[in-house]
């Protein structure tokens, strides 16, 4: 395997000084460290791990998987929409993503709703036909996409 390029995140997680640990009762609260300097707070989803245990103002596992794939998602679509002469003014997606159970019971993000809103400035604007190629090509391109097997809906509003 080839690489062409090769991406790092650092996760940092400390136990409290008065935390046992072997009981299962420590903070899951951690930082995540990107190569560009970003500190993000992190921590188990409250869905999974009881508060105080997790901290619902960090950024879960989940969430980050949801907003991985619409980010790339949209990045891909600008680029797209900016080759094909449209001016995309705002975009938003209100991204989801379901927990199930698999075949053999386990659990698992099986699939990602990507509701993206957009609006465009200028004389060119896109029919929905061509808005809806543009969407469906990005999801081909999306790297993330193409490295997960969760579905992935991309219904444009």
């Amino acid at each position: 395997m080839n690489a062409t390029h090769t991406y790092h995140a650092e996760v940092n997680w400390q136990r409290g000084a008065s935390e046992v640990f072997t009981d299962n009762r420590y903070s899951r609260r951690h930082v995540l460290r990107f190569d560009g300097g970003a500190e993000v707070p992190g921590s188990s989803s409250p869905l999974s791990v009881p508060l105080p245990f997790s901290d619902p103002a960090a950024v879960d596992p989940e969430e980050a998987f949801v907003a991985s794939i619409a980010a790339c998602h949209m990045l891909w679509f600008l680029s797209l929409a900016a080759k094909a002469g449209y001016v995309v003014s705002s975009y938003r997606d209100p991204a989801s993503g379901v927990m199930t159970k698999n075949a053999a019971g386990k659990l698992w993000l099986s699939r990602v709703r990507l509701r993206p809103q957009t609006e465009f400035d200028g004389q060119r604007r896109p029919s929905r036909e061509e808005l809806l190629a543009l969407h469906h090509r990005a999801h081909e391109e999306c790297f993330i996409a193409n490295s997960v097997r969760t579905g992935i809906d991309c219904e444009p509003t």
